[in-house]
């Protein structure tokens, strides 16, 4: 006897990094930031296990407030959610539900699963040899969700790019989504488009840059109608979905400009100089705008290197799809760890 619905039998779950329990393992294979929080972070906690028998504000109204300041936004232009892979199924059931979603072939894995979930044709483009966005082809008249810079490459699709296709979806009625998880490591993001047109919705977390990705806070920025069409689907799953201690750490985190500031800063040039110690070994290294890089470490397959670091005590991601497998995904760790990154690696050439 089958229990389950046809559909739930039907999907297939994102897969997320391994979360291993090994003592002393430099675990560069889930984005994580390899720095804690802003001190202000703790005091904003502080005090505040009594309120806990009350509900959050449900509209997380300070936390709004605050990222807006940041943003150089309106409050009524954001939206909050249990980190940002909730505010995208929100999305994806606001404005792409019975459409036909055009999306790169190689990007963050969630967008099939939800595609599937909430009953949206799914158009996948194929990146270009160079593993950069197909603009012209992704110019399929309908809805576009773009993870920019795309996950797992790290590479940025070009403002002036990103403007075409938000162009193009307007003409077209539809929504241009940007998912901007890591925003914070790049040059240039889509904000400026919100002056220029009303169909560009931003989608960023707390997780990467502001090292709060055990809390679950994810938040959007666009017009005022995206948000409202947002907040109607939230209310009707849940209307409290951020609670008080996630909604006081994310505000005191994004206010925090300058250690959010120092911490990115770190982060990058960590990067930066992985990129070059890589290369100058041989190891083609696809330009990040990430806390990531994106490795070709192998021809054919990585997935022995990947083993290899693990035996090492570095975890880092590999995938199995074809056009992926002989890459690794590597989390940008603190100096030291990605000096041992750079040495084990140097040793399997």
């Amino acid at each position: 006897m089958a229990y389950e619905s046809a559909l739930a039998l039907s999907l297939t779950p994102y897969t997320a990094g391994e979360q291993p329990k090994i003592p002393n393992l430099i675990k560069l294979n889930t984005n994580e930031n390899p720095y804690p929080p802003s001190p202000r972070v703790a005091e904003a906690l502080t005090g505040l296990a009594d309120s806990l028998r009350l509900y959050p504000d449900m509209e997380a109204t300070a936390l709004r407030e605050a990222i807006a300041e940041v943003n150089g936004v309106c409050p009524e232009q954001v939206f909050c959610g249990n980190g940002s892979d909730e505010v995208l199924a929100f999305a994806f059931v606001a404005f792409f539900a019975g459409k036909t979603l055009a999306v790169p072939d190689i990007t963050y894995s969630f967008y099939p699963v939800y595609a599937k979930l909430f009953g949206i044709a799914l158009r996948e483009i194929p990146l270009k040899a160079d593993y950069t966005v197909d603009v012209p082809a992704m110019q399929a008249g309908c809805p576009i969700a773009l993870a920019n810079p795309n996950a797992p490459t790290g590479v940025r699709l070009p403002l002036d790019e990103v403007r075409v296709l938000a162009a193009h979806a307007r003409a077209h009625d539809a929504v241009m989504l940007v998912d901007e998880a890591y925003a914070a490591f790049a040059e240039e993001t889509a904000l400026p488009l919100l002056e220029e047109t009303d169909n560009v919705l931003i989608v960023r977390t707390f997780s990467k840059s502001h090292s709060l990705a055990g809390m679950r806070v994810g938040y959007a920025i666009g017009p005022e109608r995206l948000i409202s069409a947002l907040r109607r689907v939230r209310d009707s799953f849940n209307s409290y979905p951020v609670d008080r201690l996630a909604q006081a750490a994310a505000r005191a985190a994004i206010l925090d400009t300058a250690y959010t500031d120092s911490a990115v800063r770190r982060v990058k040039e960590a990067r930066d100089w992985t990129a070059d110690a890589l290369r100058a070994m041989g190891y083609p290294v696809l330009p990040s705008e990430t806390n990531f890089l994106f490795v070709r470490a192998d021809e054919t397959d990585a997935a022995p290197v990947q083993q290899a670091l693990r035996a090492k005590g570095i975890l880092v991601r590999h995938f199995s799809a074809a056009r992926l497998k002989p890459w690794l995904r590597i989390t940008i760790g603190t100096a030291e760890q990605m000096r041992r990154v750079v040495e084990e690696m140097g040793r399997m050439r």
